[in-house]
């Protein structure tokens, strides 16, 4: 007997069920399955997919091409859903901040790749983007204590040009078409490069203020 009420000390003076500790944890766990993070997963599985089709039977089959644009497309589009969704229903977390962003990269980036190794794209081309892109996100980490930088418009008309882009060129597409392409490329990589050095212009004046604030504070 410790003279303190059941209810004082925080519980009802029944013992817990064998099974509520499990059934806690397990809400907690199925929180993860929310139809956002499904969604990232679904993008995730089908980057092995994706590569499969594109270089079956040497890589240069239009069908096999139409299905790996197929699986491409799927993954775009689920790209664009699923952080739409995690925003507008609540269901961030912490394995979406670090699975989605790396879902991305890899359809994008095994895309590039696959298509410079087929030949159908410059290899420079492929470097510009992907190295924009792991620049970015080292630049991001580097400024992260002094605050986000935010995704901006043009960096959402460079991710849909590029989208576009590698998806005309994951079909196997002839005359007007494969010139249109091009210049789509083309745009995508120049948006590349804008975006990237304007987010190098945020992260210093991010930066810049930060330390700013610091010696200020002190």
């Amino acid at each position: 007997m410790t003279g303190v009420p059941a209810s004082a000390a925080g519980g009802t003076g029944r013992r817990p069920a064998p099974g509520a500790k499990l059934g806690t944890a397990a809400v907690n766990q199925a929180s993860l399955w929310n139809i956002a993070n499904i969604l990232t997963m679904i993008r995730l599985v089908l980057v092995p997919g994706f590569v499969f089709l594109l270089l079956a039977e040497g890589g240069y089959d239009p069908a096999w091409r139409a299905w790996a644009w197929a699986a491409f497309a799927v993954a775009m589009i689920t790209d664009i859903f699923d952080g739409h969704l995690a925003r507008t229903y609540n269901l961030v977390t912490d394995f979406g901040k670090i699975a989605d962003p790396i879902a991305d990269k890899a359809i994008m980036g095994s895309a590039l790749v696959c298509l410079s190794w087929l030949g159908d794209l410059p290899w420079w081309v492929t470097g510009v983007i992907l190295g924009r892109e792991l620049g970015i996100t080292l630049l991001r980490f580097w400024v992260i204590r002094y605050g986000v930088i935010p995704a901006s418009r043009g960096g959402k008309l460079k991710t849909l040009a590029q989208g576009t882009a590698v998806g005309m060129y994951v079909l196997a597409l002839t005359g007007p078409l494969a010139t249109l392409r091009f210049w789509v490329m083309a745009l995508a990589v120049v948006l590349t490069v804008v975006t990237g050095l304007d987010y190098i212009r945020q992260a210093v004046v991010l930066r810049r203020r930060g330390l700013a604030a610091e010696r200020a504070a002190r």
